[in-house]
C-alpha cells in the first residue's frame, strides 16, 4: 500500500514524523479522509484527534488547532499545540474537562466562556486521543 509523509509541527517542536497509509482529520468544514496523491490542499483543522493509519494500527495525535497542507506526497500540520496520545496524562485531561465543564455551567459575568469552551475542547480531544471518551 501507498503512503506519505504525515508531519506535525508545533512552534516548539516536531511533534511527530512518520510514513502514514491515511490520515483523518477534523476540518472546520468536516471530516478529511487524505490518502496517497490526494491533490494539493490547505485548510483550518479544529481542535480534535487527528488519525494517523499506518498498515492496519491506528495512532492518535491530540491537535489543538491550526492549519493542514496536503502536497502530493506530504501533509505537514502547523498545530498551535499537539500531542501524542501515549504522551497524554488521563487523570490529569478529566480534571481539566471537569473543570472546563463547571466554568461553562456557571452563569456569572466574570467567567471568560470563550476561555473554557477552549479548555473543554481540548481535554475533550485529549481524552479522545487516547481512547477515553467516556462521559
Amino acid at each position: 500500500m501507498s503512503t506519505f509523509r504525515l508531519e506535525i509541527v508545533t512552534p516548539e517542536r516536531k511533534v511527530y514524523e512518520k510514513d502514514v497509509n491515511m490520515v483523518v482529520v477534523k476540518g472546520v468544514a468536516g471530516e478529511l479522509g487524505i490518502l496517497p496523491h490526494h491533490i494539493p490542499l490547505v485548510t483550518p483543522l479544529k481542535v480534535a484527534p487527528v488519525k494517523a493509519k499506518i498498515d492496519n494500527k491506528e495512532e492518535f495525535i491530540a491537535v489543538h488547532g491550526g492549519f493542514m497542507e496536503v502536497r502530493k506526497d506530504k501533509v505537514v500540520i502547523l498545530a498551535e499545540a499537539a500531542e501524542l496520545g501515549a504522551d497524554i496524562d488521563v487523570s490529569r485531561a478529566r480534571l481539566a474537562k471537569e473543570r472546563a465543564e463547571r466554568r461553562l455551567a456557571q452563569k456569572q459575568a466574570d467567567i471568560n466562556h470563550q476561555r473554557a469552551e477552549m479548555a473543554l475542547q481540548r481535554a475533550i480531544s485529549r481524552l479522545e486521543s487516547v481512547g477515553d471518551n467516556k462521559e
